[in-house]
């Protein structure tokens, strides 16, 4: 996502409200988040639909990372030789390649 400029993209609630639509414009085409207050304060903050799908892809691979490392903790892990015969029981062996 691109930085916000504080001279361009900090919009009070009552200039939002009469320009909705050719701000909503402006992040799509600048790909810039809008930051709106109301009486100074921040608000709400506006940003292109394909940078909130990337904000909620990273917290789920967070999440699953450390769902991960939480399981190594609490020793719920398998040795690689352990998940090789639960897949050789699951799908049938490899076939082992011929050397030269």
């Amino acid at each position: 996502m691109k930085d916000f400029l504080v001279s361009e993209d900090i919009i009070p609630i009552g200039e939002f409200k009469k320009q909705a639509s050719s701000l909503f414009r402006r992040v799509k085409e600048l790909g810039r988040p809008i930051l709106i207050t109301q009486n100074g304060s921040p608000v709400s903050v506006i940003i292109p639909p394909q940078e909130y799908d990337n904000i909620r892809e990273r917290e789920r691979f967070v999440a699953s990372v450390e769902a991960g490392l939480a399981d190594v903790e609490a020793g719920r892990v398998h040795s690689s030789e352990e998940v090789e015969k639960k897949l050789d029981r699951a799908f049938g062996p490899l076939k082992k390649s011929k050397k030269r």
